[in-house]
């Protein structure tokens, strides 16, 4: 029977290792983004054989969310472990982040045994690295506007050292404390995960960028490696006051940190209208299509 527990610091080799392995280009197939945002579905690990499995247990209706195993082995085997487990919870096998690819894979091992749904605001931006760091042609007109008025700032871009660390919390925390008092839980998921990734950044081999304006924070972001040709942001945040800041933080960003990488993927926009628009504005190479399938 599969086990369950909080993940560490000290998994991250192994769980890296069947990252590797798969090479998965959803945005949950990143270790520093299973540790960091944890809390938001009350996320737990376990491991089988070679599998790294990751099980949000938080639901509306108390059916664990297991995503894809990642690592090498046989899948038959370990989604028979997973279905075990979910049975005897008194529910049934339901698993997410599955692409495509892993759809098909899925219909050959077991055909006609699960129902696959699949919501838009889980979908995965997947843009052209070459796209975010050139703003090529006139698509982007608007962008290198929006550019050219950040440029009027005489702000500042570095890449993130530990002496920015303070700075940066204090302004997500700020951020944070401006918002409505009727806070949901992901917005304090959110401040978790921030947290997690400055506690760890070294240990977990993070890029991040920062925007100072008369020396203040205007903007930061994180991101790191999410397999061989693609690049993740995990985290973006930004002072609207300054105008083009977004935009801002966005090219200079993607210049100093994804070089090299084919594709940068900035993640979902969880069915939030405002943040679909700005992610669809910097027209994605594609997007991620991912499924939920529910074993029969």
């Amino acid at each position: 029977m599969l086990e369950f527990r909080d993940i560490a610091i000290t998994d991250k080799e192994r769980i890296t290792r069947a990252l590797q392995y798969s090479q998965f280009m959803g945005c949950e197939y990143s270790f520093s983004n299973n540790m960091a945002w944890k809390r938001l579905g009350d996320s737990k690990i376990s491991f089988y054989k070679d599998f790294y499995i990751c099980c949000s247990f938080r639901s509306e209706d108390g059916t664990p969310n297991f995503f894809l195993p990642s690592g090498k082995g046989n899948y038959k085997d370990v989604f028979g472990e997973m279905r075990k487990y979910s049975e005897g919870l008194g529910r049934p096998l339901r698993v997410a982040g599955i692409t495509e690819p892993s759809l098909n894979m899925l219909s050959e091992l077991f055909p006609d045994g699960f129902t696959a749904d699949t919501e838009d605001g889980d979908w995965d931006y997947i843009y052209n690295t070459v796209d975010l760091t050139r703003l090529p042609g006139r698509k982007y007109h608007g962008k290198r506007n929006h550019l050219a008025r950040y440029n009027e700032l005489g702000a500042e871009f570095s890449m993130m050292t530990e002496k920015d660390f303070d700075d940066c919390i204090t302004f997500s925390a700020m951020e944070y404390n401006s918002k409505s008092a009727t806070q949901d839980h992901s917005f304090i998921a959110e401040q978790y995960a921030i947290n997690t990734y400055f506690n760890y950044f070294l240990e977990l081999g993070l890029k991040g960028g920062i925007i100072r304006v008369d020396g203040r924070v205007a903007a930061f972001t994180i991101g790191d490696r999410l397999n061989d040709e693609t690049f993740c942001v995990h985290i973006e945040k930004a002072d609207t006051s300054f105008n083009g800041i977004y935009a801002g933080i966005n090219y200079s960003f993607a210049n100093a940190a994804a070089a090299g990488y084919k594709y940068i993927n900035r993640e979902e926009d969880l069915g939030i209208e405002g943040l679909r628009r700005a992610k669809l504005s910097y027209h994605p190479a594609f997007l991620l299509k991912k499924y939920t399938v529910t074993f029969k």
